[in-house]
């Protein structure tokens, strides 16, 4: 072998176990942020990364001679750089709300439960076929902005003759934050009904969305709670309980998810720092207080973009090249640690089924045709609920069933108006009780 090929064999064998050495203490790093749970913006984890490669460095240059010593330390140099980058902020750390909206007033309400939380009213356009309720949204996320497709649908209820009233879930949108270990499935329910009594018009209608139908279903299994409900609207819901949480089962129809075009615009997690953090909480290896990002830092650096599939996972596959944009991005605002710990909450929570049996407020049950949401998620509160009235299965649209495609936000706004006013229902009452065995098994 030639003088050359040695040179360059002994070349690449020094740079793989460098490049080697860089990998072993990212490695460290990352499992000493978990393990401290990103202690001082995982500078402990830091610190101390750079002092175990120290240390191995002064070891392997312990029988070397000047310069050659130095050379172990350009491993540990280049890791104390990479890492450097998950420790220092590139976004506000104090909280950055969502600018005003312009076509309807924000006012902020602070409820009785410590929350203080943005809410919109929609007046009914149309007096002449006003109905004598409020009629109260309550949105997805779970700690999520109202998105302008939400505004719009309202928009269109309003113009039927509805007083339309929606808020900002503590920590979504506009809304106040709270101390990461106040966000409980619980307080959301509590926070709903200090809303209404806030509102001090007696009774509401409501149309509770995803996680919005769960505090609405939990709601209505709260007896104290449910005194404050006139009908209730249960749309795509969530699990709602630690038991319905575990369950494994088959979705609807095939969604956009995957045939989508990917979302364009900035992406925190192309950020090393944020894709840190919210790839460790999603792996559950950061807990959602976690000290390496704050509740406001990391809802400052959360963008539409970051949701991926997600939101292709709300259309129907057919619609896959033609999804609409949900919001703007000024308005766009997610709390990713407040959402895992409201889930959490969730999944550790006993079964709500003997308390949900002894609901009385006449309810609906709207479930999608292509739903990402499992079906025994919605058939489980249908089986439960005594008070359930009838069900809507939605032809033609994914989990964001009013979606501003076709006529779909004039046929959700039809079926949810026709239960309001005791109407015939515009579609059939299916599944029933008695068919969810079937509507199961032909995984529809």
């Amino acid at each position: 072998m030639s003088t050359s090929a040695i040179r360059l064999v002994r070349f690449t064998g020094r740079l793989l176990a460098a490049l080697a050495a860089i990998a072993m203490l990212v490695v460290v790093f990352l499992a000493l942020t978990a393990l401290t749970d990103g202690a001082g913006s995982g500078l402990a984890a830091w610190v101390t990364t750079l002092g175990i490669g120290a240390v191995l460095a002064m070891w392997r240059s312990r029988h070397r001679t000047w310069p050659t010593r130095l050379v172990p330390f350009l491993p540990v140099v280049v890791a104390a750089a990479l890492t450097a980058a998950v420790c220092i902020p590139s976004m506000p750390t104090a909280r950055r709300y969502p600018p005003a909206l312009p076509f309807v007033t924000t006012q902020h309400w602070s409820l009785t439960t410590g929350s203080r939380v943005a809410v919109y009213h929609y007046p009914p356009a149309n007096p002449g076929a006003r109905h004598p309720l409020p009629f109260v949204y309550l949105n997805g996320g779970p700690v999520r902005g109202i998105s302008v497709h939400d505004h719009r649908f309202l928009q269109l209820l309003a113009r039927q003759g509805y007083d339309v009233y929606t808020y900002e879930q503590a920590g979504g949108g506009r809304s106040d934050l709270l101390p990461m270990s106040q966000y409980t499935i619980s307080r959301s329910v509590r926070d709903l009904a200090a809303f209404i009594d806030r509102l001090n018009k007696g009774k509401v209608d409501m149309l509770g969305f995803s996680s919005g139908g769960v505090v609405l279903t939990r709601a209505l299994a709260a007896p104290s709670v449910a005194a404050r409900l006139h009908r209730a609207i249960i749309a795509e819901p969530g699990p709602m309980d630690g038991p319905t949480a575990h369950i494994t089962g088959h979705k609807g129809r095939k969604s956009a998810r995957g045939l989508a075009p990917a979302m364009t615009g900035p992406r925190s997690t192309h950020v090393p720092r944020y894709a840190v953090a919210f790839g460790l909480m999603r792996l559950g290896l950061l807990s959602p207080d976690t000290g390496l990002i704050g509740q406001a830092e990391g809802d400052n650096a959360f963008t539409a973009a970051d949701l991926g599939s997600d939101t292709a996972s709300a259309y129907c596959a057919r619609d896959a090249h033609r999804i609409a944009a949900e919001n703007t991005a000024q308005n766009f605002s997610f709390s990713p640690a407040a959402s895992l710990r409201v889930e959490q909450t969730v999944k550790d929570s006993p079964s709500l089924a003997p308390l949900l049996r002894q609901s009385r407020t006449p309810a609906m049950l709207m479930i999608a045709e292509c739903s990402s949401q499992i079906r025994q998620w919605e058939t489980t509160i249908l089986a439960h609920d005594p008070a359930i009235r009838r069900t809507q299965y939605m032809p033609g649209v994914g989990h964001h069933m009013w979606n501003g495609l076709d006529d779909n936000n004039d046929r959700a706004a039809t079926v949810i108006t026709a239960f309001l006013q005791d109407k015939p229902a515009p579609l059939p009452n299916y599944p029933t009780r008695g068919e969810i065995p079937a509507f199961l098994r032909d995984h529809k």
